[in-house]
């Protein structure tokens, strides 16, 4: 499978890759928002329709969205609808700026074997959840460690960022 330069993800996951709890984040350390802010300004960001349709007010401003879905999604204004993984490919293909996959689990699944660069917050903590992050060779990638810290807010937990680059 061919990967794209101009494509990332960017996630923040448990040990056991929890991502989310009944269409909710379950991780929100405000340092990570901010980092999750500073690396999607500008960028397209792709997403699932239940991940768009649960992003708060303003989530999306200076972004510009893409959903992909099966469903027709004609409602949405300011936003780019892709119905198949390869429509949206061929559009990324195309296009020489950045895109970031923002979500949900199925959409990171279906576009992790096209993304060049990860950006992997791992929570060091467990959590309830109902939807994971992929499985992943991690021999496939060189992992960068970008910093490690102890959240200051709750909750204060233990959390690093890197960055993975597909070998």
């Amino acid at each position: 499978m061919n990967t794209f330069d101009n494509l990332s993800l960017i996630a923040a996951i448990g040990c056991k890759n929890e991502l989310g709890m009944d269409g909710h984040l379950i991780w929100k350390i405000p340092d990570d928002l901010k980092f999750y802010r500073e690396m999607t300004l500008g960028k397209f960001i792709i997403m699932g329709r239940k991940t768009f349709e649960t992003m708060p007010y303003g989530a999306l401003d200076g972004r510009k969205p893409i959903i992909l879905s099966s469903k027709n999604l004609d409602d949405y204004f300011d936003v780019s609808c892709f119905n198949n993984v390869e429509q949206l490919l061929n559009f990324v293909s195309m296009t020489p700026e950045e895109f970031m996959v923002v979500g949900g689990a199925k959409v990171y699944e279906e576009l992790l074997p096209y993304v060049k660069t990860m950006y992997l917050t791992k929570i060091m903590k467990n959590h309830r959840a109902d939807a994971y992050f992929p499985l992943f060779n991690e021999s496939e990638w060189n992992r960068e460690l970008m910093l490690k810290a102890l959240g200051k807010k709750p909750p204060c937990v233990r959390y690093c960022y890197t960055r993975k680059l597909k070998k």
